[in-house]
């Protein structure tokens, strides 16, 4: 297990850093970001991502997060900022939560890939985006080295060894046994490996559900690894990313900003 996955402050300090960085870059080439827009993060946990969008003066940041310790961490990290009256932080299901209006720019940061039932939850966003708001979603595409999140392992083998995942539940268990690791870390893991997303997935789920593309880039190198491991992000290659299924092997991060097809509006929850 890395330090930073133990390391509460130290992850939010990371988030910090590649939101300003390189998330609000990336939305930028597409929209306005600046103090007159609302924002919302979906799955924020201790809300490293939206303290950018707080210094930079939005009125309204709000953050949702199932975890209710993680909130609290959030609260204890927000207490002293000038602007903490501006920003709000809920302890609920983003199913549940529906009386918190509509926002310019929602966001998820390595987030998609534990939501269960990730069709229903591009139907359900709807109902939180604002008439020209955009969406903004990077995730670790599942067929990536540790596309199932086994970096969070405490033995070094189980934690450092690529693509295993992938196997079949009964040998990724197995391995996961022998590796010494805790129940509850297997089970983690193994509802990452029920939940996790393909690009090829979620761009299907996003035609489907009335979404246009309005920015993506693969990356090879994962922006988030220059804060991590002092690498400079990288897209993969024009060469293998025109190779279906194969290119998913190498991509390591898939980075989309979506909005809404003209007329397009919520039918269920």
């Amino acid at each position: 297990m890395q330090e930073r996955h133990s390391n509460r402050e130290q992850y939010f300090k990371e988030q910090i850093y590649t939101t300003e960085k390189h998330v609000i870059p990336f939305v930028r080439e597409i929209r306005k970001v600046d103090k007159s827009i609302s924002v919302l993060e979906i799955g924020c946990g201790e809300g490293g991502n939206l303290m950018p969008f707080l210094d930079m003066g939005c009125d309204r940041v709000v953050g949702v997060d199932l975890s209710e310790g993680k909130i609290e961490n959030a609260k204890k990290y927000f207490e002293n900022h000038p602007r903490k009256d501006k920003i709000e932080l809920i302890a609920a299901d983003i199913y549940d939560t529906n009386t918190i209006g509509k926002f310019d720019l929602i966001i998820t940061r390595d987030v998609i890939e534990h939501i269960h039932n990730q069709d229903r939850f591009f139907e359900v966003l709807k109902n939180y985006l604002a008439p020209g708001g955009h969406f903004f979603a990077a995730f670790p595409a599942w067929h990536m080295p540790y596309g199932g999140h086994q970096q969070i392992c405490r033995s070094k083998f189980a934690s450092k060894m690529p693509y295993y995942h992938i196997l079949p539940v009964f040998m990724y268990r197995g391995i996961l046994k022998m590796c010494g690791e805790s129940q509850a870390t297997i089970d983690n893991l193994l509802e990452v490996k029920s939940t996790g997303i393909t690009i090829d997935r979620l761009e299907r789920i996003l035609n489907k559900r009335g979404y246009r593309i309005d920015k993506k880039v693969r990356y090879f190198i994962n922006p988030n690894y220059e804060v991590k491991f002092k690498l400079k992000p990288r897209v993969i290659w024009s060469w293998l990313g025109a190779i279906p299924y194969f290119r998913n092997y190498f991509i390591t991060a898939g980075w989309y900003l979506i909005s809404l097809k003209d007329g397009n509006q919520s039918s269920t929850k």
